[in-house]
């Protein structure tokens, strides 16, 4: 038995990137990806898991959750809630359990943590729907770490599911 992939969704509690998020995990999640979000009942975490949960699925698909502490509401779409007991850091575990994370805007600081943290550990990141000031940012981050290839971008849930196709066969030996 083969190992499934699991697909990081982070992102803001913006109205557009929550749009993406959700679209995100509907097609992430019917291509049998795991979905993996920070596990809380609000913003790109809420909205990928009910993507993933989308009534337009077959199957509907596997979420996870990292969550920092006890006090955090689970997001009801969520299947398997790790609580971490690590607050903010678990923004590093988020990221390196996915097989490549993917931003959904990044106008915050938790967001803009787990993309610079992706690109420290040398994880594939694609931006969906960021700001040309973000961009500009984490291309800057990404040279400076050597992480340069590892760094991709997207205009859409679609655009974005090709990125995340493109990094996966280049990692199949």
């Amino acid at each position: 038995m083969t190992r499934k992939t699991v697909i990081a969704i982070i992102g803001s509690t913006d109205e557009g990137a929550e749009r993406n998020a959700r679209a995100l995990g509907t097609l992430v999640a019917a291509r049998g990806w795991v979905v993996l979000t920070g596990g809380r009942d609000h913003g790109v975490m809420r909205a990928a898991a009910m993507g993933a949960k989308a009534p337009t699925l077959t199957v509907p698909g596997l979420t996870v959750g990292l969550l920092p502490d006890t006090g955090a509401i689970v997001g009801p779409e969520i299947d398997v809630a790790i609580v971490t007991g690590m607050g903010e850091a678990r923004n590093n575990a988020i990221v390196l359990s996915g097989d490549v994370v993917v931003a959904c805007g990044v106008d915050g600081p938790g967001t803009a943590s787990e993309v610079s943290l992706a690109l420290c550990n040398r994880r594939n990141v694609v931006l969906l729907g960021a700001t040309p000031e973000a961009t500009a940012f984490f291309e800057q981050v990404a040279r400076r770490s050597g992480a340069g290839p590892l760094l991709a971008h997207a205009d859409s849930p679609d655009e974005a599911i090709a990125r995340i196709d493109d990094v996966l066969r280049d990692q199949t030996p």
